[in-house]
């Protein structure tokens, strides 16, 4: 028999300052989104610099984190409950969506037409700086805001023995018995709240694509109505999906949806403009590296341009929003890992995995525009960006074949996206889960639904745009939970560090022991055998 049931408190808090939302901002959406507006320029103005100073000091800790002594500590025991290949596919597909397969291909046009630093559109320094701006904004500092989260929770569960894998839990060493209380529902609230915010940005940039593609195949107008039948049909499928669970569902997905992804990436670096793109490729590195702190600190203080708080700190908002979805996503998958595993793990990986759009997709479409086979900049300009990111597919050596992968890819990455999203809020919003156990079905279903069906909604009401800007707004207290999601778990590893390692000691070296000795030998030799252990070491090993 089952024994989690819902977490009736957090579920009607959540669902309650949802509806609160919505319902304004559906009824004069216009209103809604410009007051929104206004709260965001406040938070861009006043807490800019926070943002930025946050992101590079969570991308040193984790450097020292990893490379310490504290990274061999093994995050639960026993190997881990997936191969390495699928649990980088869970965690790239959770957290990145298609807004990948989106922005990879087309972000440069709008460093190249409005850069940074005061440089000249359309020029050669432009240039330079526009694919290498996307790489910067999808990559080591956005992995590590996704990366932080899951350390802490995952130590709270697999060291500390809590019980949920909650934002709440994992500042439990901070804030104490608290977690249980008023203040870990808020904590646990504006997780939920920013993650809800984050899918609907996801879906809004999603739909459109889809829909110019059907458009462009099929001749259908692109209208609300089309949008719609494109949410239906991805919420049914979604609903597959879940029902089926981590394994069976989740991780099929997954592997598949990088396999796609991986199929594409080679084909047009193949087949289109190799050389360029290796080029363009290798010099993005270089300006990365050599402006990467001038990128990461970027305010403009005086010339005023608009660059930081348009592309970064919208990102980096964007990326604080979905932070804790993903942190608890990739602790729920990552027992029996080292934290320095899980770190370089997404680090590397997801960066790597970015870079791979950046490279092959961006360039690919960058260079039809600078030879004149594609006029990508005229078509962004006029038809808007899906047009775009089509008509430079096309251009491709069986290009109907490739734009036909290419959606297909980027809607299962909305799938994985919204399945993992209402996984982790169906594991946030139970209570009595035992270690492995998922939550139950129709609640994983239900939530993805809810999802879904904010953004119809909202799509309907013309109030997406909102949704988008909330997002952002609610990544600001995150940023300070995250904070104490820091302080919480170095206090709790300095104090537990000797014993997590003489445990950890211990059961490797009976490990050991058992290996050396011969399959004849009884149970009982065995035990002779074996070094002397304390009992609770003996019960562990058990």
């Amino acid at each position: 028999m089952r024994t989690n049931t819902i977490d009736k408190q957090i579920l009607t808090i959540a669902l309650t300052l949802v509806a609160l939302l919505i319902v304004p901002i559906l009824i004069n959406p216009e209103k809604g989104t410009a007051f929104l507006k206004t709260v965001l320029n406040a938070v861009t103005t006043n807490f800019g610099s926070l943002y930025l100073w946050a992101c590079i000091g969570i991308f040193g800790f984790l450097i020292w984190l990893a490379f310490s002594k504290y990274g061999k500590v093994k995050l639960g025991e026993g190997k881990p409950e997936f191969s390495t290949f699928s649990w980088l596919a869970l965690i790239f597909t959770a957290g990145i969506g298609s807004g990948i397969m989106y922005w990879g291909i087309i972000e440069w046009g709008y460093y190249y037409t409005s850069p940074p630093y005061g440089l000249e559109p359309l020029s050669v320094e432009a240039a330079s700086f526009a694919p290498a701006y996307g790489m910067f904004h999808w990559g080591f500092s956005a992995w590590a805001i996704y990366c932080l989260p899951s350390i802490p929770i995952a130590y709270a569960v697999y060291i500390k023995k809590q019980k949920n894998f909650r934002l709440s839990t994992a500042c439990r060493g901070i804030i104490g018995d608290k977690a249980d209380g008023a203040l870990g529902k808020v904590i646990d609230v504006c997780f939920m709240f920013g993650l809800i915010g984050g899918i609907g940005t996801s879906l809004a940039l999603g739909t459109p694509l889809l829909a110019e593609g059907i458009h462009s195949m099929f001749g259908v107008e692109k209208t609300l109505t089309l949008n719609l039948g494109i949410m239906i049909a991805l919420t049914i499928f979604f609903s597959i999906c879940l029902y089926f669970g981590l394994k069976k569902g989740l991780k099929l997905l997954s592997d598949w949806n990088l396999y796609l992804y991986l199929i594409i990436a080679v084909f047009i670096f193949i087949f289109g403009p190799t050389v360029f793109i290796i080029s363009s490729f290798s010099d993005s590195v270089g300006v990365l590296l050599q402006n990467f702190f001038r990128m990461s600190l970027y305010t403009d203080p005086v010339g005023q341009s608009g660059f930081s708080e348009s592309w970064t700190l919208f990102y980096w908002g964007w990326w604080f929003s979905y932070a804790p979805f993903t942190g608890m996503f990739a602790a729920r998958i990552s027992k029996g890992r080292t934290i320095k595993e899980l770190i370089v793990g997404q680090l590397i990986g997801g960066t790597l995995g970015c870079w791979l759009a950046f490279a092959i997709f961006g360039n690919t479409s960058m260079f039809f525009e600078i030879t004149g086979v594609v006029p990508v900049l005229d078509i962004l300009q006029n038809e808007g960006a899906p047009a775009a990111i089509l008509a430079s597919l096309q251009a491709l050596p069986l290009g109907g074949v490739v734009m036909v992968l290419f959606l297909l890819v980027a809607a299962i990455f909305l799938a994985t996206t919204v399945n993992s999203a209402a996984y982790t809020l169906s594991d946030v919003a139970s209570i009595n889960l035992k270690e492995g156990e998922e939550p139950a079905r129709w609640y994983r279903v239900f939530w993805g639904i809810v999802l879904t069906s904010i953004s119809i909604v909202l799509m309907y009401g013309d109030g997406l745009e909102a949704l988008q800007t909330l997002s952002i707004i609610t990544a600001l207290p995150l940023v300070f939970i995250m904070f104490l999601m820091i302080a919480s778990f170095v206090k709790w590893i300095r104090a537990d560090y000797d014993s997590i390692l003489l445990e950890q000691q211990q059961v490797a070296s009976v490990k050991e022991v058992k290996e050396k000795v011969p399959k004849g030998i009884s149970k009982k030799q065995k035990s002779v055998d074996s070094p002397t252990l304390t009992p609770d070491a003996r019960l562990d090993i058990k």
